[in-house]
């Protein structure tokens, strides 16, 4: 359970108990380095409408896909994202620095182009996971997840590539964000891959708050609460601020065991000459799935540079 490479990703959804349940919609959720204060519902997200275990995605729906400008999920070629904070080890609390660069890459999924993203996550100093993630927008809006490569490293060796790739053993894509999020609305997946385990999902949880990050203070935050089948009794909490993205993470639940705080820290758009540097560190990576996942991400057609990513 964690977040884009420990942060745009999660799991699958399972209810709280319901002491935990009203003890949250009353409690003002503190938080390193800023305060998210807000009362919730007993069961966010919960409707009579039935919860599907993946979503129906159909790509005839998309056009412009890699022009992603959903308010909530900005993703700009160039643009560069610094989260940092911590997570909970057997007990011990690990700084953490999450690197997220939106490529000039694209790559085709299932006949939808989408944009590939470049992720670092960095734990006490030292490169602990890298991830490729694909996203594209359909013309209604809603930004969806079409997979991820990532490789988890333990003393600079790595360990595992729980790759996912929809359209491919038994993958399917999940919601990103939706174009309009709202209180009350069922949870929705955020992808389904029974092969890696991969059954994360979302719900809206509270809109209109207010968070401050050392960056700066936002108003009028989404907070989005995710949850997998494998913890049940755990919850990963994301803030978004319009028309800039992720800028909190947090999380609530007896069941979380990385209890995961980060907070934006750095937001910036990179030069020709950075943004090409990105470009050919994700394609060195790219390279690395082609010969790590061959059953997987070697059934994919390469990615490709743009001269403008946000050409579909």
């Amino acid at each position: 359970m964690k977040s884009l490479g420990r942060t745009f990703r999660r799991r699958a959804l399972a209810t709280a108990s319901p002491f935990l349940a009203i003890l949250v919609a009353v409690t003002c959720l503190g938080l390193s380095g800023g305060v998210g204060c807000a009362q919730t519902t007993d069961t966010p997200g919960k409707t009579d409408t039935t919860e599907t275990e993946f979503e129906e995605f159909d790509r005839t729906n998309f056009d412009r896909s890699t022009i992603i400008d959903n308010p909530w999920f900005p993703l700009k070629p160039g643009t560069r994202f610094v989260h940092r904070g911590s997570t909970t080890e057997a007990g011990k609390r690990y700084p953490h620095r999450l690197v997220t660069i939106v490529t000039d890459l694209t790559k085709v999924i299932d006949g939808v182009r989408t944009v590939v993203v470049w992720i670092e996550d960095y734990k006490a100093g030292k490169l602990d996971e890298a991830e490729l993630a694909f996203f594209a927008q359909d013309k209604d809006g809603n930004v969806w997840s079409l997979g991820e490569y990532p490789e988890e490293y333990f003393k600079g060796r790595l360990m595992k590539a729980p790759t996912w790739i929809h359209g491919l053993k038994d993958s399917r894509a999940g919601i990103a964000m939706y174009a309009a999020p709202r209180l009350g609305t069922p949870s929705y997946s955020q992808g389904w891959a029974p092969s890696v385990n991969w059954t994360d999902r979302a719900a809206v949880d509270q809109m209109g708050q207010k968070t401050c990050v050392r960056l700066r203070c936002y108003e009028d935050v989404l907070v989005i609460a995710e949850t997998s089948k494998a913890e049940p009794d755990a919850q990963q909490l994301k803030y978004y601020a319009r028309g800039v993205g992720k800028v909190r993470v947090g999380w609530r639940g007896q069941g979380e065991k990385l209890q995961e705080v980060l907070e934006l820290t750095e937001l910036s758009q990179l030069g020709p000459e950075a943004l090409a540097t990105a470009r050919e560190a994700a394609l060195k990576l790219e390279r690395s799935a082609y010969n790590v996942s061959k059953e997987v991400y070697g059934e994919t057609s390469p990615a490709e540079h743009m001269t403008s990513a946000r050409r579909p």
